[in-house]
Formats: C-alpha cells, structure tokens, sequence
C-alpha cells in the first residue's frame, strides 16, 4: 500500500468549513486526529471512513451515502476518501469547537471509538432539506467579510445540529412525528387566519381525535394553545416595535375582538397591553 502523506490541518479558532466536489483519489489522512470536532454531510456520491479500534487489530469502513452525517470527535485519527468505487463525493463540512449547550446534541449513534452518524430521511426529507441549507449557509458566512462572519456561521451550523437532533435516535428529545412538525409550522406561518381543528387535520392528514392526542403528546401544548401562543408572541412584538393602536394589532395577531385580545394578553403577561406597552 502506498504510504499517504498526513493532510495538514488549520488551527480552528471557532470554525472552519468547506464544500468540495472531490474526484476519485481524493483522501485526508491524519492519524492523531485534530482537537476540534469535524462533521461531514454526504450531499451526493459516496465517502469512506477507516476506523480501527484501540488496543486490537480489528478495523473496518463506514460508507457515507447521500443523507449521511459523520462526526469525529477530538483526536479521533481521520481517514477518509472517496469511496473506491466512486468517482465522486460532494462533501459538505465543518471543523468546529462546540458552545457548551451543544454538547447534550453531540450523543450520536457511535460507529467505532469516536466515529458517529446518524442517517436522515429520503430526499424529499424536510429535515435533511433543512440541514443542507444551513450548512451551506455556515459556508457562505464561514467565508464572507462581516466582522461577526465565524459568528454567523457558528449560528448556521447550530441550527443545522438542532435539526439533526430532530431525527436523533439517542436524543434526550424523542423525535417528533413529521405531520406534527408540518402542524407546527403551518400554525407559525398562518397565525393570522381563522384556524380551525378540523382544518389543520386536513392539513395533516390525521383525524381531529388523533391529532389533538399527538399534538398534546409531543408539543406540550393542544393545538389552539400552540395558536394562541404564536398570537400573543406576534402581538407582544407588535407592541414594543411599532406605535400601532391595541385594536390595529389585535387584528394584526389574528383576533377579533380587541377586548378578548386585552383579556387573553394580560392572563399571559400580567399586564394588558398599553401597560405592557408603557413599561418600556
């Protein structure tokens, strides 16, 4: 076997990431591994990652497939390339030191001492749609000019590890049912109409009984609680960012009736809106 030259490594202050389009042949190889973590997204084509396991002779290949998130930790040795047998991978990556609250994401399922990946959904998957985006976004902003550029892309790549926990099987947070994260964001998005159970189990293909029941399970709150919540949020901001009158933001946050809206505001708050508003 041809004796590979050690792939050198910058010094990661916070973060570094890359996108590449590699051709057969490409490989890194750094047997002490780097003290930073380093996550890899297959976006299409295949990746090989050598393993072996300390104090044995055992050893083996994990193959990253389009929807694969490989992680190594700290001085895990990195041995990876394109799979033999390909002509191609497209990597998306980043070398990063995690914030301390990410850490209780970082629990993957474990390949080899060190090496983890969890597998997300097929390609119409809305989570692996999102980590994708965001990880690009990390390296667009990892590569940029602004002053705070590692900051923004430290918030990219966080975002894209919250939604892996998502789909996290040794997550502290089970993971929640796709129709009922669809439910969640249709509520976000569409808090201004009148929403009605019936309409969002249509929304969700689920009946109204066996939504309120999943809902209520997952989300902590049933679904016109969760409405309501996105409502009053709206209204909140409404009233601290812009000089609008009570009844021009009840309208604005999807209520009615601006004296429900005072009502329901306070039992939220403690203060009815102008004292919320004057408090500033």
């Amino acid at each position: 076997m041809e004796q590979r030259r050690i792939t050198p490594h910058t010094t990661v202050n916070q973060i570094i990431t890359g996108h590449y389009h590699a051709g057969k042949g490409y490989y890194a190889w750094r047997p002490a591994g780097t003290d930073d973590w380093l996550l890899i997204y297959t976006i299409s084509g295949k990746g090989r990652f050598g393993y072996s396991y300390p104090n044995s002779s055992e050893s083996g290949e994990l193959i990253s497939e389009a929807g694969d998130v490989v992680m190594l930790k700290p001085s895990t040795p990195h041995d990876y390339s394109v799979e033999p047998t390909r002509l191609r991978w497209e990597p998306i990556w980043a070398h990063f030191h995690p914030r301390p609250a990410w850490h209780s994401w970082l629990n993957w399922p474990q390949v080899a001492p060190g090496l983890l990946r969890l597998r997300l959904g097929g390609k119409s998957n809305d989570v692996r749609r999102r980590v994708v985006s965001y990880l690009k976004e990390a390296n667009i902003a990892g590569h940029g000019a602004p002053r705070h550029a590692e900051e923004m892309a430290m918030n990219a790549l966080e975002a894209a590890l919250l939604w892996c926990d998502v789909q996290n099987p040794q997550s502290k947070n089970p993971p929640m049912d796709d129709r009922i994260r669809s439910a969640t964001e249709y509520l976000c998005r569409h808090f201004k109409q009148k929403i009605t159970l019936a309409s969002l189990s249509e929304q969700c293909y689920l009946s109204q009984s066996h939504l309120s029941h999943l809902f209520r399970a997952q989300v902590g709150y049933t679904p016109q609680q969760f409405l309501e919540m996105q409502r009053l949020n709206h209204a909140a901001r409404l009233l601290d960012m812009t000089t609008q009158t009570i009844k021009e933001i009840a309208t604005e946050a999807g209520f009615d009736n601006p004296f429900y809206f005072s009502l329901r505001f306070k039992q939220k708050t403690g203060m009815n809106p102008r004292a919320y508003r004057r408090r500033v």
